[in-house]
């Protein structure tokens, strides 16, 4: 069986090929199951958001594509397409540059002043290094390969 990162990677490089042209963004591409219960998940995004137009322009095209250029060894699959919604995960450099001023939650690797689970106003992301303010007048700085994980945190 073909190696699943190499599929992932695979099928992200057909993504960002056909959505290049709308500006669209290939957030997440995850395999999940295996056998005949096995799901294609992309997320996608661009900066005016999602509609289901375009979740379905993706599905399409890169449906048509994984399966003439046989990616998804043993045939069956499913595929689905949709936006990383409201709480979207944050990994890439350029994720945390487009996000600057909105509240996140971050996980890290090692503790920073004693915590590893943080939330707050992202203040900034320069050269690397993350600046979180938890509270009106605290900052916390760390370098963006100590977050293991981070996401956006929605106000209800």
């Amino acid at each position: 069986m073909a190696d699943r990162t190499a599929i992932i990677e695979k099928v992200r490089e057909i993504t960002e090929r056909v959505g290049a042209d709308t500006g669209l963004e290939v957030v997440d591409v995850q395999m999940l199951g295996g056998g005949g219960t096995r799901v294609l998940r992309i997320f996608i995004d661009k900066p005016e958001g999602v509609t289901h137009a375009d979740c379905e322009r993706i599905s399409q095209h890169v449906g048509t594509i994984l399966d003439v250029e046989d990616v998804i060894p043993g045939g069956r699959y499913t595929l689905e397409v949709s936006s990383p919604g409201v709480e979207r995960k944050l990994a890439k450099p350029q994720e945390f540059e487009r996000f600057v001023g909105h509240k996140v939650k971050v996980i890290l690797r090692q503790p920073v002043e004693n915590q590893r689970q943080w939330i707050g106003a992202l203040r900034s992301f320069t050269e690397g290094i993350i600046t979180l303010e938890p509270s009106p007048g605290k900052s916390i700085q760390f370098p963006l390969e100590l977050v293991e994980r981070a996401n956006l945190k929605f106000e209800w």
